[in-house]
Order: structure tokens, then sequence, then C-alpha cells
């Protein structure tokens, strides 16, 4: 026999989030929500909505229910319905959200599903800045290369650092770098030695080391059993105001 997901032409389980796409991006978001909120509420008990506003993911939303069955209601009579004259295109979300999860009451299984969600959002960052400074790059098709292209050119400063990405040629931004076990820790006051960066860093999960840089002053690196703790250390640190000057802490992963 055909799944519920099958029939209703999704290639995602059932469960009780609803991924809702083509909404009128003109829309304010508080305007959308209420309208959905509405929408959706006839079919069970709604307790999230998440209407997304930036520029690449406007148009979107996930709605969660309490239940799966309420999700499976919505998606057979609610799919195609128009709203704000566009006609709503709902599956399945892929994942569970944070609200499911956090419902289930379990506090570290709900710590460790959203540093997954966090690690996922990173490395797709990550993956995208990549893709974009190839782009940038790449010549216009029909183009006539430049006179001297191709010639032997001086390195430049900081040429021949690794990218964590496989996208060859593109440097990726620290704040875009994939998770991995080492943090690199920025802006720290003179001062701040291996115990004043202990009692910050080893009070998250799998604490290794802090190590110094000789000669260096303000930068540091900290380690962790696995990138779970680094994860969270990073979530938990960064722009922490340190010192008595009151620098604003910058963490980020260190650079494979």
């Amino acid at each position: 026999m055909a799944t519920t997901a099958a029939l209703n032409g999704s290639s995602n389980p059932p469960g009780p989030t609803v991924y809702v796409k083509n909404l009128e991006e003109s829309i304010k978001p508080d305007q959308l929500k209420e309208a959905l909120t509405e929408i959706f509420s006839e079919y069970g008990t709604v307790i999230d909505l998440v209407a997304k506003t930036n520029l690449k993911a406007k148009g979107q939303a996930f709605v969660v229910f309490d239940d799966t069955e309420a999700a499976i209601r919505a998606i057979e009579e609610v799919q195609g319905f128009e709203l704000f004259e566009k006609p709503m295109v709902l599956d399945y979300a892929k994942t569970r959200s944070d609200a499911t999860v956090q419902r289930e009451g379990d506090p570290e299984v709900f710590e460790v599903h959203k540093r997954r969600r966090l690690a996922e959002k990173e490395r797709k960052q990550a993956y995208e800045a990549a893709e974009a400074q190839k782009k940038l790059k790449r010549p216009a098709p029909g183009a006539v290369p430049e006179i001297g292209a191709g010639r032997p050119v001086k390195a430049s400063r900081g040429a021949g650092l690794k990218s964590s990405n496989p996208a060859a040629g593109a440097v990726i931004p620290e704040e875009y770098l994939p998770p991995n076990k080492i943090l690199f820790v920025q802006n720290l006051p003179d001062d701040y030695g291996v115990d004043a960066l202990t009692a910050i860093f080893g009070r998250f999960e799998g604490f290794r080391e802090v190590r110094l840089v000789p000669g260096r002053k303000g930068i540091a690196f900290v380690e962790y059993e696995a990138e779970a703790g680094s994860i969270s250390a990073k979530e938990g640190t960064a722009g922490m105001i340190v010192g008595e000057e009151g620098r604003i802490m910058k963490v980020v992963y260190q650079r494979q």
C-alpha cells in the first residue's frame, strides 16, 4: 500500500512540521504569520510557526503541529490553496523542528539537535561562500583573455591558505569556516593567558587544552575532543566582552 507521503507527492516521511513555499514575498512577516496561523490552526494545534525573512529564503515558512496527524490533514487539504493570490506548495519538513525536539522534554537531546543544526547551517554557508567566489573568478562566456594572462605571477601575501571546501582557489571567510575540533580565538587582552582562557572555555564539554602562540599576543587556539564541544563553545562565547578594556572576543573555527 502506498504511504501517506507518497500519496501526497512527497519524498519526505510524514512528520509534525509542514514546509510551505511559494508564498508572496512582499507580505510582511507578521501579516504572513497571522494568515498562516489562521489557516493551519483549523487542522490541529500549532506550537510554532517560522516565516523566513532573509532575502534568499523569502516566500517560505515552517508550520509545526503538536502531532503528525494534524500535519497530514493540513497537507491533504491546504495543498494548492491560494494565499495572497499565490497557490501554496506544501511538503513535510526534511528535519525535525526545534519546537518538536524541545517538546520531548530531554534537554540533552535538544542541545545535541541544536548543535547538529548549527553545524549543518555553517557547512552550507561555507559551501555557498566558496561557490560565490568561484563564480566571481569565472570568466564570462566568450571573454577574451587579457594580455599576459596565464603568465606566472608573484605570490601575494597570504597566498597558499588552504580552503576547507573543495572549491579550488576559493578562500572561505573566517565566519563561514565549517566546524572542527579547534577554535581560533582573537582580539584577546594582552594579559589573557592559559588560566583565563581555560576558565572561559573549560566549562564546555570535551575541553582539551588552550594553546598560546609564542611571540603573539591577543590570539589563542582552543581544542576540544570532538566537534560537538567546539560548536557549543563557539556558540556560547562568540562576541563575549573580555578584559578591562571591554574587548569583543572573536571566536571562529581553525582554518584547515
